[in-house]
């Protein structure tokens, strides 16, 4: 939530969509629906990597909005499958310091 123009986050296992953890959110955003319905995009990504054939594994999905931008970073270790997911207010947020925000957050998690 340090990140400039961060609405809310949330780390989810997107095995079974539930969120391990949140902070923000509020009336303008429901991290418990974001979550859930986030896991159907990173779910269907996997999916169309695999019919692809693709061998490679997502780092992170950037969803645009008019007013916000949604990222999503997917974490894999030792068959751990979890994803942190950052909703950002477009007017306020520095995409690529958020994308590197993650990436640090990520480097610094253990699971």
């Amino acid at each position: 939530m340090a990140t400039d123009g961060a609405i809310g986050a949330a780390l989810v296992d997107y095995e079974s969509g539930m969120s391990l953890g949140s902070a923000g959110g509020g009336n303008d955003l429901d991290l418990e629906v974001a979550s859930a319905g986030n896991t159907e995009v990173v779910r269907a990504k996997v999916r169309t990597l695999e019919a692809l054939k693709i061998n490679d594994s997502i780092e992170d999905i950037l969803i645009t909005l008019n007013k916000q931008y949604h990222l999503i970073r997917v974490l894999e270790r030792g068959g751990t499958r979890l994803f942190l997911y950052l909703a950002l207010d477009r007017s306020r947020a520095n995409l690529a310091l958020a994308r590197h925000n993650l990436r640090n957050i990520d480097n610094a998690l253990s699971l």
